[in-house]
């Protein structure tokens, strides 16, 4: 398995490069950075800025979206990112969530997130397509980044596997990791794929220590966040296509404020259980977590990402370093 981070790009630019800089030398392979461009700051040249001070790392966002830039942008962006970073950059993508919430718009559908990844191939690649009636072409991109797919509904993860070269499952529960895999798998074989070279990344919140009561208190948030994308599945699908494990948590849900979105004390969060943290997310002792990964890796986890934004990053990541990362290295 590796390891990733994803920062929220609410604190100085400094310090985001600090926890950039430590993270690599911990032996996180992957630095990813969330974008919501009225939120928080926006994500291009915070990359610009890691790559510059990284050497292997691999970069990109978890996640953008289709709809809040032109797509040429988004691919001259990445094409530029790609030349400063030696060919580093990774597109982490989806549907849109905070980032479109907050603006008063709806997430993208499925077919605009397909017909996106596809386009951003080709122009990232240097080749010519047709882009609003034009013909399109950046000539001087070369190297196309890998895109990795973020989702939980069965057409986003039936999607992914047929077009992605990787998936991003913002929980940490085995099971339904293993759900969605299911669809995945289904996706990729449909395309004749070989559904185990896609790499398979659990996002989601951490927090060392022997008092889960503390624990719980710092990753609450988390599930709330889930939450979000939740509501939207139960509106589009039916239940018995959704298992209870994912949409009952929400059922004493309240109303979401984007303006607390992913803060530590936040009230949408009231409504979360300890059951639901415990699922969601990585708490307790070192052991603990080494042992939930455990379980990840034989779900078919490739990539663990720490969203790293709960208070204490700079422990947090010196705990991985000496207490979790190496028993999962070679």
């Amino acid at each position: 398995m590796q390891f990733g981070i994803t920062i929220k790009p609410d604190m100085p630019v400094d310090r985001i490069l600090a926890l950039t800089r430590q993270a690599e030398a911990a032996g996180f392979q992957y630095g990813w950075i969330f974008d919501s461009h009225v939120l928080w700051l926006e994500p291009y040249p915070l990359l610009t800025l890691m790559a510059a001070n990284t050497k292997k790392m691999l970069l990109g966002p978890c996640v953008t979206n289709p709809a809040v830039r032109d797509l040429t942008v988004t691919a001259s962006l990445f094409a530029t990112l790609n030349l400063i970073s030696g060919g580093r950059m990774q597109l982490g993508i989806g549907r849109g969530d905070s980032s479109r919430r907050v603006l008063g718009k709806k997430p993208v559908g499925a077919g605009d997130l397909e017909r996106a990844v596809k386009a951003f191939r080709e122009l990232t690649a240097g080749h010519e397509i047709e882009y609003e009636g034009q013909p399109t072409r950046i000539s001087w991109a070369e190297g196309s980044p890998p895109v990795w797919i973020a989702g939980y509904g069965p057409k986003v993860l039936d999607l992914a596997g047929r077009v992605a070269d990787g998936v991003i499952l913002q929980f940490a529960d085995p099971d339904l990791i293993a759900w969605c895999l299911s669809f995945v798998k289904k996706g990729a074989e449909s395309a004749g794929r070989d559904p185990k070279k896609i790499e398979i990344m659990a996002a989601a919140p951490v927090w060392v220590s022997d008092d889960l009561k503390l624990a719980r208190s710092r990753v609450k948030w988390f599930p709330a966040l889930v939450s979000n994308h939740v509501i939207d599945l139960i509106s589009r699908y039916k239940p018995e296509e959704l298992p209870p494990a994912l949409t009952s948590f929400v059922s004493n849900r309240g109303s979401y404020d984007y303006q607390q979105h992913c803060e530590v004390d936040s009230d949408n969060s009231r409504f979360v259980s300890d059951e639901v943290v415990d699922r969601f997310c990585l708490v307790g002792p070192a052991e603990a977590h080494r042992q939930k990964l455990q379980k990840l890796a034989r779900a078919g986890v490739t990539q663990f990402n720490i969203y790293l934004m709960c208070g204490d990053e700079e422990d947090t990541l010196a705990a991985y370093k000496t207490e979790i990362l190496p028993a999962f290295q070679n």
